[in-house]
């Protein structure tokens, strides 16, 4: 691979639009920060979109210590997360602009915003396991501020709940790099694994601890049980936007994190067919069936869907751990699912906050009399994200499905299938009420009083979007033929 200093520019261009928000008084004018931030956001993802396209490439930074190297490269999992984050990110900035009029301190978050991206992105071009660990590490400090936005009561609590969640884990993922020192090769990123099985030899048990010990820790960015309790807590005191790329983005730095450990530094090999293995599994299956359970039962609309995305993100690393190309497949193609339908359905609920002020599901009957475009956004990401065709997600679930039936696990090969046919289930009775209230509120609605209520262009756009991809499994061969690609360079 070649050294390309560019690989530099998509991460740090983002974190100097950043601080020039905070620092520029002239930026304090609502139109040219709007301007500007667009800007930079447009920029980021054309500047992201050219590096995955060109060929692999690696940068060299400097040595922090012994085996210790910050280093970038682009690689399949680079170019698959990459693109989707620096997307993601436009489609939540360009709805913000909007939204955030009813919020105070907007250079803040902007500033921490572009700060955020800037983080994940540097997370998804790591080359190594220590560059990787302190993007992780920045981006949780990034995206700190905008959970503590408001500076609300409730906002303190989240934000320390955020902070202290994603540093038990990633103390947990610290954990890895004196063992992978000690009985690996190297920390970089190599397909297949990087331990020295002469080396290994003897010690198996003690190195299969570990790896559960980093998986789980890094899990709890991803929402994995026990370390979720932070996700329903923080949705709720965010902005909708914030919310949007914590759940739809965020959640996927544990997901990069975890597909390292697992196929790039460890080894599927290694860890296949093993106690590990089989705890993950049922560990992501809990989580899988306990996230649709408490979605169910919530009346706060961000709060269920927060439940919802610590449900959905376990389909991914269900995949994961099955370890197995169909199951592999399945859950790339959910990371998109999920990306793209949940950050509709919480940009829909901030359309929703900032039009009416309603948050309880019980005060949405007639919101679609009220917002008709709104509520549609809203129901196609809902039918994709209970997996009905020819939405995104069936083709998903239709993989981890196959997957799961393939598994040479006795139980889990029938159970999986099993527990997901219940949370698809749950999911359809959690979100699809909203709507039927929502169009068809009954004889008691008030038609005299209704008014129209759809938000202006900067919400709509995005929404209309994100809705409309949600559905693209009706033309699957680019996005199968992508997702491939990277589950060939795994497994």
């Amino acid at each position: 691979m070649n050294s390309n200093i560019s690989l530099l520019f998509p991460i740090l261009f983002p974190m100097l639009c950043g601080i020039a928000v905070g620092l520029i008084p002239a930026l304090k004018d609502e139109k040219r920060r709007r301007v500007f931030v667009l800007t930079a956001l447009s920029i980021s993802f054309l500047l992201t979109i050219s590096q995955i396209l060109l060929p692999e490439a690696s940068l060299y930074v400097c040595t922090l210590a012994p085996k210790a190297e910050i280093s970038f490269a682009v690689d399949a999992v680079t170019r698959f997360f990459a693109g989707l984050i620096a997307f993601m990110w436009l489609m939540s900035g360009i709805f913000s602009f909007e939204y955030m009029k009813h919020e105070k301190n907007h250079n803040r978050y902007y500033c921490f915003y572009l700060l955020g991206e800037g983080a994940m992105l540097g997370v998804a071009f790591a080359a190594n396991y220590v560059t990787m660990y302190l993007c992780f590490e920045w981006m949780t400090l990034m995206t700190l501020p905008m959970v503590l936005h408001s500076q609300t009561e409730d906002a303190l609590k989240a934000g320390m709940k955020y902070l202290l969640y994603s540093f038990a884990g990633a103390f947990a993922g610290l954990l890895g790099i004196p063992f992978l020192v000690r009985f690996g090769t190297t920390l970089d990123f190599i397909p297949g694994g990087v331990l020295d099985m002469t080396l290994v030899q003897g010690h198996e048990t003690l190195l299969l601890g570990v790896a559960f010990a980093v998986i789980l820790g890094f899990g709890a960015k991803a929402g994995l049980f026990p370390l979720h309790a932070w996700l329903p807590t923080a949705h709720p005191v965010a902005p909708a936007p914030a919310s949007a790329v914590l759940s739809g983005v965020i959640t996927k730095a544990g997901v990069i994190a975890i597909i390292r450990v697992i196929y790039y530094q460890f080894g599927a090999a290694f860890l296949r067919g093993t106690w590990m293995q089989t705890a993950l599994l049922c560990t992501a299956l809990v989580t899988i069936f306990m996230g649709s359970s408490m979605a169910y039962r919530e009346k706060i609309l961000k709060k269920r869907l927060a439940y919802s995305t610590v449900s959905q993100v376990s389909y991914i690393l269900f995949g994961l751990f099955l370890m197995n190309t169909t199951a592999m497949t399945g859950s790339l193609l959910h990371v998109l699912c999920h990306s793209v339908v949940k950050d509709g359905l919480f940009l829909c609920a901030g359309a929703i906050i900032y039009k009416t002020g309603k948050t309880d599901v019980e005060e949405l009957t007639g919101i679609g009399k009220e917002m008709p475009v709104v509520l549609w956004c809203f129901t196609l990401c809902a039918l994709a994200l209970i997996g009905i065709p020819p939405m995104c997600g069936f083709m998903s679930k239709w993989y981890l499905a196959l997957g799961s039936l393939s598994s040479s696990i006795p139980v889990i090969s029938w159970l999986g299938p099993v527990i997901l046919l219940i949370s698809a289930l749950l999911t359809a009775a959690y979100l699809l009420p909203i709507t039927i209230r929502g169009f068809f509120p009954g004889e008691g609605y008030n038609y005299s009083a209704l008014v129209k209520k759809e938000p202006n262009a900067w919400m709509l756009l995005p929404l209309i979007l994100l809705a409309a991809l949600a559905a693209f499994t009706i033309f699957p061969q680019p996005f199968l033929a992508m997702v491939e690609n990277v589950t060939a360079s795994l497994m």
